[in-house]
């Protein structure tokens, strides 16, 4: 079963060849932890989970930088290990030489939970509501117990945010108006952008160039989203704000997100990554 909220589906999934980076091969993996806590910002309980790359020592006193990776509006906490596959591509990237060995935190992104409803999406000021919450849960509850719990970095230099759909206007909405917390920003097929950019992003100006290593912003060209993927990114331009943009082949799904993961991963926490160009 494909955990979902709102949806009851099955999923198969039909092995490919080891080249596929989110299937399983005979390399070192890390682990996949599952942590419930009691949100005061929201008022529920709520989970998140977090991955370890295979040389994790929790006694080591070498500290990772983090990715916080989030998920799509109907989907829970553990939807980008249970179909991403998120922790089998970061096994292969790592083995591979490709990506630096991270930790990724996967957590529940719904700030009001209210929203997970047939039309939750469309009222703009639930979606407002949605995201501020979900911001000040990440920020005051999620980072803190994991910097507290895990050896993360907490230099914003190696601090990520990225996420699909639902998870990446959150992940643009949270990263970049809070680049003295991120220093990478990516955003996966982005649904639930505000009309008002300007009023969603009153800070953001040019001087965003210098701070972000990267501002990456994918989407796939038969996905109903591609407009508003398409305006958001112009409306950066119009900003002089430099982005990587992404198109590729594919509508709305997960064999398109893992792919999307698969190329963003190695991009991160790298010395020598360029800055974003459009």
């Amino acid at each position: 079963m494909k955990p979902n909220l709102l949806n009851n589906e099955s999923e198969v999934h039909v092995p490919g060849p080891n080249s596929l980076t989110w299937e399983i091969n005979d390399v070192p993996h890390g682990e996949v932890h599952h942590h419930f806590y009691r949100s005061a910002v929201v008022g529920d309980d709520r989970d998140y989970f977090v991955y370890t790359p295979p040389s994790y020592d929790p006694s080591a006193k070498k500290v990772y930088p983090v990715l916080y990776l989030l998920h799509g509006f109907s989907d829970d906490a553990s939807g980008w290990s249970a179909v991403g596959r998120a922790n089998v591509i970061l096994d292969n990237l790592i083995a591979q030489g490709k990506a630096k060995p991270m930790i990724i935190v996967m957590t529940l992104g719904y700030g009001a939970p209210e929203i997970v409803s047939r039309t939750g999406m469309r009222d703009p000021g639930l979606r407002e509501r949605n995201y501020t919450r979900f911001r000040d849960a990440l920020f005051t509850e999620v980072i803190p117990q994991v910097e507290k719990e895990y050896r993360a970095a907490k230099d914003r230099n190696a601090r990520a945010i990225a996420g699909l759909s639902m998870g990446g206007a959150e992940s643009l909405y949270v990263g970049l108006n809070a680049l003295d917390r991120f220093g990478w920003v990516g955003s996966f097929s982005a649904g639930g952008l505000s009309e008002d950019l300007a009023a969603t992003f009153p800070k953001l100006d040019s001087k965003a160039n210098s701070e972000l290593h990267l501002l990456w912003i994918a989407c796939g060209t038969d996905d109903r989203l591609i407009a508003a993927n398409r305006k958001f990114r112009e409306w950066l331009k119009s900003k002089d704000i430099r982005a990587t943009e992404i198109e590729t082949p594919g509508a709305h799904t997960w064999m398109v997100w893992r792919r999307n993961l698969a190329v963003f991963a190695p991009l991160l926490f790298q010395e020598s990554s360029p800055r974003p160009t459009n």
